[in-house]
């Protein structure tokens, strides 16, 4: 679908029976290959030193010779259009890896902006993070569609 293999490297863990979850593995399931979901955490520190350690577990989490794409509110706000746009130009680029960072309550270390090909937002509202998983997984799907002229984007 998007000749992309996509990874989406996140901090906490989803539970066995969480409803984001389940809709998440909906959207995962339907590209091919499926997105790839990678869970770090880090429970004992607070704070500032937290988000740190979190940046250094994501980033070391990132597939060899990926791109990196950090959901962050700063980010580029997109349409599903400008999505798959940036997709495609990964694709003209040769990139065959992209991975999707989403960061923890206290959001991303600035080593993870800087080490993004860009940051990405769905918007000034502040989203639970389970629920940015499958709103993203979503959205790469139909980024995919749009790519490839499948009526499931009717915009």
């Amino acid at each position: 679908m998007l000749g992309l293999r996509l990874s989406l490297v996140a901090v906490g863990r989803f539970g066995a029976k969480d409803p984001e979850r389940s809709l998440f593995e909906t959207y995962a399931r339907r590209l091919k290959p499926p997105i790839e979901m990678i869970e770090v955490e880090e429970k004992r520190l607070s704070g500032t030193a937290r988000r740190k350690r979190e940046g250094e577990l994501l980033l070391a989490a990132v597939p060899a010779g990926a791109a990196i794409v950090a959901m962050d509110g700063r980010g580029d706000v997109l349409s599903s259009e400008g999505l798959a746009g940036r997709l495609d130009r990964f694709r003209a680029q040769g990139v065959g890896k992209v991975a999707f960072l989403v960061g923890g309550a206290d959001g991303h270390d600035d080593t993870v902006r800087s080490a993004a090909a860009f940051c990405y937002s769905f918007g000034p509202a502040t989203w639970p993070h389970l629920m940015v998983r499958a709103m993203l997984a979503e959205q790469l799907y139909r980024a995919g569609t749009i790519l490839d002229g499948h009526p499931y984007h009717r915009a």
